[in-house]
């Protein structure tokens, strides 16, 4: 796929890891649906340098947790570009709570970011791709999609599903639709995230380090671009899931 002039709408594009790959597909010439849910401020100054990367971009809202709003999100994305080329599915509220904190709130409203938005997305959007002859969409996925994760229940449960449905959705969509997703490991720590943690934290990874936002952004950028890769979960993780396998004399405190 060649990215130039292709319209991109990324979900959660309005901070951290989101963002970052928002303007690498402006960057790489796509124009941009820059969905958010409450980050209005921070959406409109993504907005403003993704057009001056030289693209058309615009911020829509909505709560993909409710399928009126996901369902809008859609179409208003189309009535603005006439198409849309590329999904990237980066929403994801993280909620920590086990199962006794879990309330029925919390658990539909991460699933309903999660699976039940980008199912809706998915529907609406990928006949007109397959009408075209081609699309690509890539969700971002992380360790809880593999491994249990009992203190972020819903979490680990949406993203779990939401691989299957990548896979499935590969299946389905061939060879049209490419769909495929990636695992980021360390990348971006959250706001005042402590020295020690973070130290702790790259420790846990074969390089012994954290990674980078644009580290993720340029493995989207190649599975857009890569057509022959799809149904896939690609790790960004700098080894993070293998690092337990290390001979214990070799592994660092």
């Amino acid at each position: 796929m060649n990215l130039s002039g292709q319209v991109a709408l990324v979900t959660g594009g309005a901070v951290r890891v989101g963002r970052a790959i928002a303007l690498g597909l402006a960057s790489a010439g796509a124009h941009l649906v820059i969905h958010y849910h409450r980050s209005a401020d921070a959406a409109q100054e993504t907005v403003s340098e993704a057009r001056q990367r030289g693209v058309e971009a615009v911020a829509l809202p909505a709560n993909l947790a409710n399928s009126k709003e996901a369902l809008a999100l859609a179409r208003a994305a189309e009535d603005y570009f006439g198409r849309v080329d590329i999904i990237v599915h980066s929403a994801s509220p993280f909620v920590r709570a086990s199962l006794s904190e879990t309330t029925p709130e919390i658990w539909c409203q991460v699933l309903g970011v999660l699976v039940d938005g980008f199912f809706i997305l998915a529907r609406e959007l990928t006949p007109g791709m397959v009408a075209r002859g081609e699309g690509g969409i890539v969700v971002i996925l992380d360790r809880g999609t593999f491994d249990p994760w009992p203190d972020f229940l819903a979490h680990s449960v949406g993203k779990s599903a939401l691989w299957a449905l990548v896979r499935n959705l590969a299946v389905e969509l061939a060879p049209h639709v490419r769909v495929n997703g990636i695992v980021p490991g360390p990348v971006l720590p959250p706001p005042d995230y402590p020295e020690e943690d973070q130290a702790r934290i790259a420790q846990g990874t074969l390089l012994g380090r954290w990674g980078d936002p644009q580290d993720v952004v340029e493995a989207v950028l190649f599975l857009l671009r890569s057509d022959y890769i799809t149904g896939e979960a690609l790790f960004v993780d700098g080894g993070e899931r293998w690092a337990h396998r290390r001979p214990l004399g070799s592994r660092q405190n």
